[in-house]
């Protein structure tokens, strides 16, 4: 005779079940009936765990996230006392590295809510990535010097963290091997994951050295006087 679960077990096994549906079709075409059933338990204990299935979903994405932060650290273990273009690597690294990853479903989940957008996503998404994204301009303010402003810094950001979304980088996820259908093929499917890193880091430290060349030759800003 299988022992009951306690409430602890079944809070997990719901959370598991939600995040594997929710990533794999979406906010809208998921039931409750379908994750009951995936997770061995029944309406009235998603209702005590949770309230109601928006907040199972908030729930499910937070706890994908926090197994994808927990497996790839945003420093990439590299120490905070390393150079700034190796906390740079360290970052795109980590970065990489969770986006491609299969088992990271907060991905997905994501990738949903893009195709078919509830707005339920939008305040928790916002408050776990700010963190993650004040990093990066904390590591890009160092290499670019104090003269960078923040638009700059803002900017430079934006190139980093776009490379790393790349939909071809994406797709390595949601592809099948056949790409002959399509017109813009993304990286082969085997190509290694480090091969694509270093040529985002190098892509990325080059740009960089050439804008803060470029932020050394400006004038300074004017300064008012009062008085």
């Amino acid at each position: 005779m299988a022992r009951p679960k306690n409430r602890v077990e079944t809070k997990h096994q719901i959370l598991e079940a939600a995040t594997q549906l929710f990533s794999r079709k979406g906010f809208r075409a998921t039931t409750i009936a379908e994750i009951c059933q995936l997770a061995g338990t029944n309406i009235a204990s998603v209702n005590y765990h949770f309230g109601d299935k928006d907040s199972l979903y908030i729930e499910a994405w937070r706890t994908a996230f926090r197994y994808a932060h927990e497996k790839y650290p945003v420093d990439g273990g590299v120490p905070t006392d390393a150079s700034p273009e190796e906390r740079l690597r360290g970052w795109i690294v980590s970065m990489l590295k969770r986006i491609t990853d299969p088992e990271c479903n907060d991905i997905e989940i994501i990738h949903m809510e893009m195709t078919n957008p509830t707005g339920l996503l939008f305040g928790p998404m916002k408050e776990a990535l700010v963190p993650i994204r004040k990093i990066l301009c904390g590591i890009l303010r160092d290499i670019l010097g104090e003269n960078a402003s923040d638009e700059d810094i803002q900017l430079c950001q934006m190139s980093v963290i776009s490379q790393c979304m790349n939909p071809p980088i994406i797709e390595r996820r949601f592809l099948p091997r056949s790409t002959d259908e399509i017109t813009f093929k993304p990286p082969p499917l085997d190509m290694k994951l480090e091969q694509i890193a270093e040529h985002v880091i190098r892509f990325s430290l080059e740009g960089l050295k050439a804008i803060r060349q470029q932020i050394e030759r400006r004038p300074p800003p004017s300064r008012k006087h009062s008085g």
